[in-house]
């Protein structure tokens, strides 16, 4: 997608009207950062994503990484040009962005850092993903390493010169970590690594001197299931006494995965240990790694929901760039008219443009939570926007290549790349039946609904105000009010009907989640409508953004709010049809 423009208007107006960017900044002893800061942040991002990023984007589709031998054994040759970029990547420091100061970093606040993320992932998904996963180390290694570790590791890593990886997944473990196989065995001042991964983003490449691989192993003395795995750091190449890289560690990539989507990501099989044992580190405690690990897990649930928002973009803007030159019928007069005439195309662009500014509002507000030291919040909206954006991700794609009819299926108009890199979306860092799990389970059944019952409270409140505008909004509020109480009435029935039927819970889970999905991205279009309302009638911002804005709102509320109808129907439905037919007779 070598035509990619940065939504940076919508992106400030989020920042600014439904975060409070510039209080939430005050807020954190960072009053040197600032909206306007903000912007040129934004911008300067926006110019690399879309001058160097994104016309790799296709590249990287047709031109998949290799395996190569190198430096003794297998290894990947990423595809041409990537390394180049990742080096302007780097020396922009814009992996340190929001990397804690005493190892180089910024020190930017969170929501900022997705901001950004949003320009890589709409840019270059594929590509992105390496700094997204190394993010995600980062996090873990800040949060858990021990003060040797983060001395040795993060400074590299902040700067961007040593990415990371995550490796949890083995061929017969896959959600299911109790069964995770791989062996740490103690050998002096580390400890000895063997075993396979699978589905390891970004496992090898040879954009960097080095690579820091987080890997769950098993001690010989751990207990069974989760509670005996612990969390290793297995570098690429070992340290020398300098700290610098030095002789190469026994941890290889061994083969690559053929994909659907996301060609331009090498997907590695990971081989610890075939030549004697890699040389891995104790991240914190024994038998504590699997909470380690959702420390990355979860930071990357919230950055794989925003890659749901930039591929929806960027399927959107293909989509609006094609329907504006396709011509498609002729005038009384004979000139020929563009398929943007057809109400059923404006509606596909109008649902492709709405929801991505109601996902984009979610995933930031969501991370604002994180700056604010919200956990309660935070771990509710998670799984919201791990599960909701990816889902919704799979239908605006689909959009994409619609509008584009049968060229839509044809490769070279670029409309199916979106269509399939965002197939991975509702799989990795948990699929959807995992985060709605999630959301039913740990953050509304385990405290009785408490945290869920402030959100909907928070949100009564501004529909109450969204009412009050009447107008053409209307009806949109009055949607918008019928989905609370499907919100409301959801919540009391998962929580009176759980407790007697065991099959409850995951029976409607996903629907659950759905729901609200919905009612969240509803409620932060009212308050998108009601802020550049007050905008407008102030006199102040643009007035072209702000009115497209007020009608992306309206459409929002009035066709895609309504989905909770249909969400709350199947969750009160129950389980018994679900789990009615035999096993046998499927």
């Amino acid at each position: 997608m070598s035509e990619y423009t940065h939504p940076l208007a919508d992106a400030e107006f989020v920042l600014s009207e439904l975060v409070d960017f510039d209080s939430l900044c005050a807020d954190m002893g960072q009053e040197d950062i600032n909206s306007e800061l903000a912007s040129v942040i934004l911008s300067e991002a926006g110019k690399l994503g879309s001058g160097v990023w994104a016309p790799l984007n296709k590249v990287g589709d047709l031109q998949h990484p290799k395996m190569i031998e190198k430096d003794g054994g297998p290894g990947v040759q990423e595809t041409a040009g990537f390394a180049q970029a990742y080096q302007e990547y780097v020396e922009g420091g814009w992996a340190s962005l929001t990397g804690a100061e005493e190892f180089g970093g910024q020190n930017l606040p969170n929501v900022l850092g997705s901001a950004v993320n949003e320009v890589w992932h709409t840019a270059n998904m594929a590509f992105a993903l390496c700094p997204l996963l190394s993010q995600g180390a980062i996090e873990s290694i800040s949060h858990h390493g021990s003060e040797h570790l983060q001395q040795s590791y993060l400074p590299k890593m902040l700067s961007g010169e040593w990415p990371g990886t995550m490796n949890l997944t083995e061929p017969d473990a896959g959600t299911d970590l109790a069964a995770v196989k791989t062996k740490a065995v103690p050998n002096g001042d580390h400890y000895l690594i063997s075993g396979q991964k699978i589905f390891i983003t970004w496992g090898d490449h040879q954009m960097t001197d080095n690579i820091v691989h987080l890997v769950l192993a098993r001690l010989p003395d751990a207990p069974a299931g989760v509670k005996g795995i612990s969390l290793f750091i297995v570098p690429k190449f070992n340290l020398d006494e300098n700290g610098e890289p030095g002789e190469r560690n026994d941890a290889y990539c061994v083969s690559l995965e053929h994909k659907l989507g996301i060609h331009g990501s090498p997907t590695c099989v990971m081989s610890f240990g075939d030549n004697g044992g890699a040389k891995g580190y104790l991240v914190g405690e024994a038998h504590k790694g699997l909470s380690y690990m959702f420390t990355m897990m979860n930071h990357a649930r919230q950055g794989v929901g925003l890659q749901g928002l930039a591929i929806s973009e960027g399927s959107y803007q293909h989509a609006l760039a094609y329907a504006k030159e396709r011509l498609q019928g002729t005038n009384k007069d004979g000139s020929r008219f563009t398929i943007m005439k057809f109400p059923d195309v404006r509606r596909m662009l109008m649902q492709m443009k709405s929801s991505a500014e109601a996902m984009r509002a979610l995933c930031l507000v969501a991370a604002a939570e994180i700056d604010r030291g919200n956990s309660a919040r935070s771990e509710l909206f998670t799984p919201i926007v791990k599960g909701w954006c990816t889902e919704l991700s799979q239908e605006l794609t689909y959009l994409g290549t619609q509008i584009h009819g049968g060229m839509g299926f044809v490769e070279e108009t670029g409309s199916a790349q979106f269509y399939r890199d965002a197939r991975i979306l509702t799989i990795y860092e948990g699929t959807t039946g995992v985060q709605a799990l999630d959301l039913v389970g740990r953050k509304t059944l385990v405290n009785q609904g408490e945290s869920l019952g402030e959100l909907l409270d928070e949100i009564a409140a501004d529909l109450a105000k969204f009412s009050a505008m009447g107008g053409q909004f209307t009806l949109a509020a009055k949607q918008c009010q019928a989905a609370l109480e499907c919100g409301m009435a959801a919540r009391q029935w998962l929580l009176d009907t759980a407790p007697d039927d065991k099959n409850a819970a995951g029976s409607a889970s996903v629907n659950f989640m759905m729901l609200f999905g919905y009612l969240c991205g509803g409620w932060l279009m009212a308050k998108s409508a009601m802020q550049a309302k007050a905008k407008l009638e102030a006199g102040e911002g643009n007035s072209e953004f702000l009115n497209a804005k007020l009608i992306s709102a309206q459409f929002f509320c009035e066709h895609m709010v309504v989905r909770t109808q249909a969400c709350f129907a199947s969750i009160t439905a129950g389980s018994e049809s679900i789990m009615a037919l035999p096993e046998d007779a499927f």
